[in-house]
């Protein structure tokens, strides 16, 4: 019967690099009506996610960077990280249960997410599809303020949709500024989502053995709620792997 289970295998080649990107099931739903929580950013469901992304850095894998946005999470793996020998499908299953397990716990509600392997052929591409999701992080944070900045006005879900749809960036803002919120003002939180990568601490202790004072360096996972834009972003990105070939 194994080879039937096998069937449908696929394996990351190893000169691939790899991320992952997870994404919330019906979070629109946990988030107005079971928790309803502050729209259209609460810093409670921001915290959540950010514990989340923290339990997957270290759930047994070697993930170099994570990043969140909205109910989104993407991952960046080591460049030769061979968990489960790079099978897509324990990555995807393993990653999914272990994001919808946690935050279940910290929202006590159930959560559901979807998990999906993102083969990237090069550096570049590596930086692109971080430029990429941040670029939607943007994109959603924009519509989302302009949404329920008129649904707090009084519009229904379809008028403020229909508001919103086919505006430009520029005319959204200037909805935005009719109401006296300046968008370049809210937290870089909200608009550029958020990063977190591991950085070095020195730790002093006591040796009991040697009587005497020792210092240790300790890894711990840092929170970047201050990100880049554009090309500084994508090459501070990529330098997490070419650290590595180094």
């Amino acid at each position: 019967m194994r080879r039937f289970e096998e069937s449908l295998d696929q394996i990351i080649l190893s000169e691939l690099y790899l991320a992952v990107r997870l994404d919330g099931r019906n979070f629109t739903r946990l988030t107005k009506e079971i928790c309803k929580f502050e729209a259209p950013f609460d810093e409670k469901f921001r915290d959540a996610m950010v514990e989340t992304v923290k339990h997957l850095m270290d759930c047994g894998f070697r993930i170099v960077y994570g990043y969140t946005q909205s109910d989104e999470i993407s991952l960046l793996f080591h460049r030769e990280e061979t968990v489960f020998g790079r099978k897509t499908r324990k990555l995807n299953s393993v990653l999914a249960g272990e994001a919808s397990g946690y935050m279940s716990l910290k929202l006590g509600v159930p959560v559901c997410f979807d998990c999906r392997v993102v083969p990237l052929p090069n550096l570049e591409c590596v930086g692109d599809y971080f430029a990429w999701r941040q670029e939607d992080a943007h994109r959603n944070s924009l519509n989302a303020h302009c949404y329920w900045m008129l649904r707090k006005k009084g519009a229904s879900p379809k008028e403020a949709t229909k508001v919103v749809e086919g505006k430009s960036v520029g005319e959204k803002n200037e909805l935005l500024f009719s109401e006296n919120i300046n968008y370049n003002e809210l937290p870089n939180w909200q608009k550029r989502g958020i990063g977190l990568y591991y950085k070095t601490y020195e730790k002093t202790g006591f040796d009991p053995i040697r009587q005497e004072n020792v210092t240790c360096v300790r890894n711990q996972i840092w929170v970047d709620m201050e990100l880049e834009l554009g090309e500084p972003y994508r090459k501070w990105v990529t330098g997490f792997l070419e650290r590595q070939k180094s």
